[in-house]
């Protein structure tokens, strides 16, 4: 293998990148390259019950676990859930993280989406991508000499733009890695996330109907993604494996940061058929 690829998945709360890329993520690892997640708030605001102060500790603690089963990093920063704004601090913050990281890619939120914070996020990278190169905006950390790709993450909003990916990931064979991340993060998917959904009184309980449930989660929010994009799915992987694919990852290049060229596809994704 060449020099390992280093991955740079940005979200606004601890599990959303686990969500949108942790099958990449298992992919990447098992071939040796390194990946870093960050949550950019610190996740107070997500739960009905538990206070902000015990609820940052147990994310954190989650977060820990995930860290450790995917042997990756996992920033969590200090800026308060659901009060996320692309100010000048959050953004120097962001532009120092990624030149001390010196990723080849980023993954992160699409500008248009349902919640405030992954919006701000998105900001916060688009706006920090030309930054980086920039030696006099936080000086105190050197500047990258080359812009990272950067991609969004998947989404199924359609205004102002839908999204429009033009990598499409098999995750089926890690299938039980991603669930292996969401299962850490207890706090989201076995109490708060049911809660949000009106399912609180039979909220699971134990290690089996937890995983079932976040299985039966997780196949009803990603599940509708390949047949959205099928015909991209067969072009890449041909018309008899594309057709039976269910689990995909998918990521819609941004314009900021370096471009997402053929040759720089092939690069950074080497798990796609050549």
């Amino acid at each position: 293998m060449s020099k390992p690829l280093r991955i740079l998945v940005i979200g606004a709360h601890p599990d959303d990148c686990e969500l949108k890329a942790g099958g990449l993520t298992a992919l990447y690892r098992a071939a040796g390259h390194q990946v870093k997640y960050v949550s950019v708030t610190n996740g107070e605001a997500g739960h009905q019950t538990r206070p902000p102060a015990e609820l940052i500790a147990t994310r954190r603690s989650e977060a820990d676990e995930v860290a450790a089963l995917m042997g990756i990093e996992y920033d969590i920063l200090g800026n308060r859930d659901g009060r996320l704004l692309p100010t000048l601090d959050a953004r120097f913050e962001l532009i120092a993280l990624i030149r001390r990281f010196q990723p080849d890619l980023i993954l992160t939120h699409r500008p248009n989406d349902y919640h405030p914070d992954h919006r701000a996020t998105s900001t916060l990278v688009c706006d920090a991508a030309y930054m980086v190169i920039v030696p006099h905006i936080v000086p105190e950390v050197p500047a990258l000499r080359v812009n990272p790709v950067i991609a969004y993450l998947s989404d199924h909003f359609q205004r102002p733009a839908p999204f429009q990916p033009t990598v499409v990931i098999d995750v089926e064979p890690v299938l039980e890695q991603i669930l292996d991340q969401m299962v850490c993060h207890r706090s989201q998917f076995f109490e708060w996330l049911p809660y949000t959904l009106g399912q609180e009184a039979s909220l699971p309980q134990d290690a089996a109907s937890q995983r079932a449930y976040a299985k039966d989660f997780y196949c009803r929010f990603n599940g509708p993604l390949a047949d959205r994009f099928r015909d991209q799915i067969i072009k890449t992987y041909g018309e008899v494996e594309g057709k039976a694919i269910r689990w995909i990852e998918a990521f819609e290049p941004c314009e900021y940061g370096s471009p997402l060229t053929e040759e720089a596809r092939k690069r950074l994704f080497p798990m796609i058929p050549v």
